[in-house]
């Protein structure tokens, strides 16, 4: 099946006790036990399964293309269980530019656990196989990157590491299983932000873990899902999988409307540079072009001024909001750097933008008066 069906389809069934087709909440933390204490429904608890969890884990598997899938209350809960199913001593290779909530678990929480992490330029396949030892054990990437839109090459990384014994785990968080499949590409895993895309309004809270077999290292991410708690509630889940089932046609408008405000921002003479893997010429744009089926619906800008001409132009918008997120439908843009904090290697002149669903000329005249002040 193609993608929209199976975002339409995956997890669904009609409820059997009423027959209702929009699936019901199941809010209660516990089950019921048979005669022989047995379950024969298959639930215990909500701590370690729901029936919402499973139509939502069920939905993204099969959208991924994986074998099992594990959700989370948050991305970062995510992405910290996979690293937390790695064992002491073990070696992680990062990119230098991932999202700087993924550095900071590697380099804070994790280094703690005796989890030892290398950061280099991903997109350089050379940096990446000096950085390789023994003992590692997981090559990290995240593709497009966050937040100057980087493109790394799935398929190439993932042959590295496999080369090595290693696993390859990617964050596709901004592109989606509707735009970028890495499990196809020879990715291991794959996390998700679920507050970002599959969400796509600004309500929920959520992250995901697919694999792509069952065994190996996802029984370890598993176990921590279940044992650490740190699991969506039924209605988080149940908003996620509503939400998804529109996501292939939201991505298709977000992707169009951010490749006009690219197109627009980059003849600007007040821009002085574009992050946007979908402008020819862009570094990483063949490479987008071969692994991704439109180019996503974040960019990036640097703006003449420095950091009051950045702090300017976000201030002038009218319809793009001045908050920290994306994928929303609506357009939002922030500087980076004042966010990331005094470690941030984030250009100081740089907005990134989430560019939504409103009318993409709109967009761009209101960007147009931000920048001609």
């Amino acid at each position: 099946m193609e993608i929209e069906t199976r975002a339409i389809r995956g997890g669904d069934s009609v409820d059997p006790a009423t027959g209702a087709v929009s699936s019901p909440i199941h809010l209660s933390t516990t089950f019921e036990r048979a005669p022989d204490g047995s379950y024969p429904q298959g639930y215990i608890y909500s701590r370690t399964d729901n029936p919402n969890r499973a139509a939502l884990e069920e939905c993204l598997r099969d959208m991924e293309g994986g074998e099992s899938a594990a959700a989370f209350s948050s991305g970062m809960a995510g992405i910290t269980a996979v690293f937390q199913a790695l064992s002491a001593g073990d070696h992680v290779v990062a990119p230098r530019d991932v999202y700087h909530g993924t550095a900071r678990v590697l380099r804070g929480v994790m280094s703690r656990w005796n989890l030892d992490a290398t950061f280099v330029d991903m997109t350089d396949l050379d940096l990446l196989r000096k950085a390789m030892r023994p003992s590692t054990r997981m090559v990290f990437v995240e593709t497009p990157s966050n937040p100057l839109l980087k493109i790394t090459d799935i398929a190439a990384v993932a042959q590295i590491a496999h080369e090595q014994g290693a696993l390859c785990v990617c964050d596709n968080t901004r592109a989606t299983p509707v735009l970028q499949r890495p499990l196809d590409l020879g990715a291991d895993i794959v996390a998700h932000s679920s507050t970002k895309y599959l969400g796509g309004h600004g309500d929920v809270t959520g992250g995901v873990v697919v694999a792509a077999q069952s065994d190996g290292l996802f029984p370890n991410v598993r176990q921590v899902q279940q044992d650490a708690g740190s699991v969506p509630s039924p209605f988080d889940c149940w908003l996620l999988l509503r939400s998804i089932r529109t996501l292939p046609y939201r991505m298709r408008a977000h992707c169009e409307n951010a490749a006009k405000v690219a197109a627009f921002l980059a003849s600007h003479p007040k821009v002085l540079e574009v992050f946007y893997p979908g402008l020819p010429g862009q570094p990483g744009h063949e490479v987008a072009r071969s692994q991704m089926a439109m180019f996503g619906g974040m960019l990036s800008v640097r703006i003449s001024g420095g950091r009051d001409g950045a702090f300017g132009v976000a201030s002038r918008t009218r319809l793009l909001t001045r908050a920290t997120s994306l994928g929303s439908c609506e357009s939002l843009i922030e500087h980076r750097a004042s966010i990331e904090g005094s470690a941030s290697e984030t250009p100081d002149d740089l907005l990134r933008v989430s560019v939504g669903l409103e009318n993409a000329d709109d967009l761009v005249a209101d960007l147009g008066q931000a920048l001609e002040v």
